[in-house]
């Protein structure tokens, strides 16, 4: 099968379009033939070499990938909840197995029935990014319906998810962007939409139950400011598990008697689940900045590297007939 994997680390000329063995899945694991990918950040941070917390899991070669959307063309011996032919959409198993290939493994309990409204495409732009967001919301945000909840970085991959999310669920929601994105923001459900470019949230927003941090930056100063808006007894996720807080950003929560979480994110069947009854009830969208044939990878990573997107980027493996 081919599939893009990398042999070292480094910039987007180390991918290579190669033809590898076809996997087969253990016992407790389908096998996926893949029509589409999502772009991640996650994939070119493991092909630059990984981060602190990811680089004691990395072994080369490394097929990239983590999104998958597709049919099971396999199933191990122990998986029940699928048969042969169902269209699913879930995360490859990472690193290593991934979804940048024509077929990929993962563990059963990682994918559900994609959503019947979309096609592979989009389909394809929902695991990571809405497991991200769902995990920090809902697993570790102490969410609850009528909260105030800012979401930072509201218009990439994940914070557009957690607008949705914490819309549906019935929130008032406040997301910051750039000026080009306050309208798409609206679109997606926000209350209340803040421009970083000229506006400063520590001084338009208070009494906030819950941020999340679902920006690409890792600045303690920012997360200061961020904590300095939220309730006493308020709730502080951070979607970057790399960035650990500083003992400043630690005083700052325990004066807010305030809880500072950084989870990784959790593939399980039944989120995905519910996440696909809320897109196919229309309550969350799923939008597509770009989509790139397998050919073009190292350029799809580029422009992800520039985290001007809006929405999902996609691989597109293999076209439907």
């Amino acid at each position: 099968m081919k599939a893009v994997s990398i042999h070292s680390f480094g910039g987007p000329e180390v991918l290579q379009i190669e033809e590898v063995i076809q996997p087969t899945p253990a016992s407790d694991e389908i096998l996926v033939q893949v029509f589409a990918s999502g772009i991640n950040p996650a994939d070119w941070v493991v092909r630059q070499g990984g981060n602190d917390f990811l680089r004691p899991f990395l072994k080369l070669p490394i097929i990239l990938g983590v999104d998958a959307a597709g049919i099971v063309a396999e199933i191990g011996s122990e998986v029940t909840a699928f048969k042969k032919g169902d269209l699913v959409y879930g995360t490859a198993n990472f690193p290593g197995d991934g979804s940048y290939a024509e077929y990929c493994v993962a563990k059963a309990n990682q994918f559900a029935l994609k959503p019947k409204s979309l096609d592979f495409i989009h389909a394809a732009g929902v695991p990571l990014a809405s497991l991200t967001a769902w995990t920090a919301l809902f697993a570790h945000g102490s969410f609850k319906a009528g909260q105030r909840v800012l979401i930072q970085g509201a218009s990439g991959g994940v914070g557009s998810f957690a607008v949705q999310f914490a819309k549906a669920k019935g929130a008032y929601v406040i997301g910051i962007a750039s000026t080009g994105n306050l309208d798409y923001l609206k679109h997606l459900g926000a209350d209340q939409v803040i421009d970083y470019t000229s506006q400063k949230f520590e001084e338009t927003v208070s009494d906030i139950d819950l941020v999340v941090e679902a920006s690409p930056q890792r600045d303690n100063t920012e997360r200061l400011k961020a904590i300095s808006v939220l309730k006493l007894g308020g709730t502080f996720v951070s979607v970057n598990i790399d960035a650990p807080v500083n003992e400043e950003v630690k005083v700052a929560l325990a004066q807010k008697q305030a809880k500072g979480e950084f989870p990784a994110y959790q593939a399980r069947r039944e989120w995905l689940e519910e996440i696909a009854a809320l897109i196919d009830k229309g309550d969350v969208k799923v939008s597509i900045d770009k989509v790139f044939p397998m050919e073009e990878v190292a350029a799809a990573h580029r422009k992800s590297e520039t985290w001007h997107v809006r929405g999902k980027l996609i691989l597109e493996i293999k076209k439907m007939l």
